[in-house]
């Protein structure tokens, strides 16, 4: 609901700009007016005063499932992303009027609320409450800000491709978005508050790749982020990455590792089936540029075990000069 309070603010904002400007032939109506200036296009039945005017409405939850629907048909950048169950039976209406009312007396998409990202941090700080509600399966879609900055800052994704191969909701795409603008003069960003990053990501599970899809839309961000299991059905597999930045899940044993046996990203040695920590590092080395850097969580157990061969696939990482630094993190981030 907030994101669609969201676009609908800026839809409204420049569809007044528009109005005053249509004696030098602009068009309020038209969506390329809206698309140019990278603002998502909204169409009647989805703009927010028709919804709050409609808000007391037994008929309220279709009528935003419509709404959704509209923008995702108007915006194809959308597509499958936003939720449509507001007119499931359990879904109480009178509470869903009355959020609307609430949500329509906050301002998150003008420009003044975009230029301080209002809705961004208004977002992060929910995917925060999710995740520590719930507990550690929360790490598969959220890593903690300050986790992020730190590896950002590490390997400083000025320019190139950058790749998180769980990209949970989006969150190190973000990060290094933002990095670039504050560090916007020189460090070898050429001034540009925007460098020229492409972004690849994926994402197994499809709720967190619809919030991973949002996060990045609410920011402006443009990315290609796939859905689908990262070492079954690898979204790009001929993807070589300036930077990868990544928190893969810990310590999974139900990965499939017994099916990929001979799998050729296993170069430094098989990681064993009933654990994917070193699956996960050694697709993040094949998926490297010869120059590349790569910066990713993994449990501290990953630094000294020696099952199943995982002390020796460690060993062959480090021979082959390919980790540069190891930092121990603190618990309850």
């Amino acid at each position: 609901m907030i994101f669609l309070k969201y676009i609908s603010d800026a839809f409204a904002e420049r569809h007044v700009q528009l109005e005053a400007e249509r004696a030098q032939g602009a068009d309020p109506e038209d969506p390329d007016e809206y698309r140019r200036d990278a603002i998502f296009w909204v169409p009647p039945e989805a703009r927010w005063p028709h919804l709050k005017g409609q808000a007391k409405q037994p008929g309220i939850g279709q009528l935003v499932d419509d709404a959704m629907a509209g923008i995702e048909r108007d915006n194809p950048a959308l597509k499958g992303v936003l939720p449509k169950d507001y007119a499931r039976p359990a879904l109480d209406k009178a509470r869903l009027g009355q959020l609307i009312d609430l949500i329509s007396n906050i301002k998150v998409g003008d420009e003044a609320s975009r230029a301080k990202d209002v809705l961004g941090r208004v977002y992060e700080y929910f995917l925060s409450q999710f995740a520590g509600a719930e507990g550690k399966k929360g790490g598969e879609f959220y890593t903690p800000r300050c986790v992020v900055r730190l590896l950002v800052e590490m390997i400083e994704p000025w320019h190139g491709r950058v790749y998180d191969p769980c990209c949970g909701s989006s969150g190190m795409f973000v990060q290094s978005v933002e990095f670039i603008r504050a560090h916007a003069n020189g460090n070898g960003n050429g001034g540009k508050a925007r460098a020229d990053i492409s972004i690849y990501g994926q994402e197994s599970n499809y709720t967190t790749w619809r919030l991973a899809q949002m996060n990045l839309a609410i920011r402006g961000i443009d990315g290609q982020i796939a859905q689908g299991d990262t070492f079954h059905t690898d979204r790009f597999p001929d993807l070589k990455a300036d930077f990868i930045l990544a928190n893969p899940p810990f310590n999974i044993s139900d990965w499939g590792g017994e099916r990929l046996r001979d799998d050729p990203r296993w170069r430094y040695g098989t990681p064993p089936a009933g654990n994917a920590n070193f699956g996960w590092v050694q697709h993040m080395v094949h998926h490297l540029a010869p120059a590349g850097v790569a910066g990713f969580v993994l449990a501290n157990g990953s630094m000294s075990s020696n099952q199943s061969g995982e002390g020796e696939i460690r060993k062959a990482l480090v021979e082959a000069d390919l980790v540069d630094c190891m930092i121990a993190l603190p618990g309850q981030l």
